[in-house]
């Protein structure tokens, strides 16, 4: 929209201030010559006629109790809010319980893994020192320590943890 000395027209300007006066309008590049009708101008009395019915709408619009019904949506809101959070609360005290459950089967498993790699040395070293010698000991430890390994990194592959 440009004005008709060809200045651009802000697009916060209102339709009943575009309409007063001639201007241009510009679609795919092709310009357009607009001149709205005369409008008769208002006259004080009707204007005040116009405050009249704008005030009588705003107090009819409060009469109606507007602001009740947002209260009353607000409250409806707010309960189902509480409702889910109450639902929630359930769900987080078993995700509680879930996770408790977890860290204790966790921790237990770490210390049976402890307690089994310590008798696997015991053993190891009660052979190597009063049963058998080094000599034969190393090829088992070798292979008990691969076999170890392997396990391990099976697992890894079957868990990825």
């Amino acid at each position: 929209l440009f004005s008709a000395d060809g200045s651009k027209v802000s697009d916060a300007t209102l339709m009943e201030v575009l309409l007063m006066n001639d201007f241009k309008l510009v679609i795919n590049n092709t310009a357009y010559s607009v001149s709205p009708p005369v409008k008769d101008k208002l006259s004080s009395e009707h204007a005040t006629e116009m405050e009249d019915i704008k005030s009588l709408v705003h107090r009819l619009f409060v009469a109606l109790h507007v602001e009740d019904h947002q209260i009353r949506k607000e409250r409806e809101l707010l309960q189902k809010l509480d409702h889910l959070k109450g639902e929630l609360l359930s769900l987080e005290q078993m995700k509680a319980r879930i996770m408790d459950s977890a860290d204790a089967k966790t921790s237990r498993l770490l210390w049976v893994g402890l307690a089994l790699m310590s008798t696997q040395g015991g053993a190891l070293a009660w052979l190597t020192w009063w049963v058998y010698s080094w000599d034969i000991m190393e090829p088992v430890t070798y292979f008990i320590t691969y076999g170890s390994a392997m396990a391990f990194y099976a697992y890894f592959v079957l868990t990825k943890q």
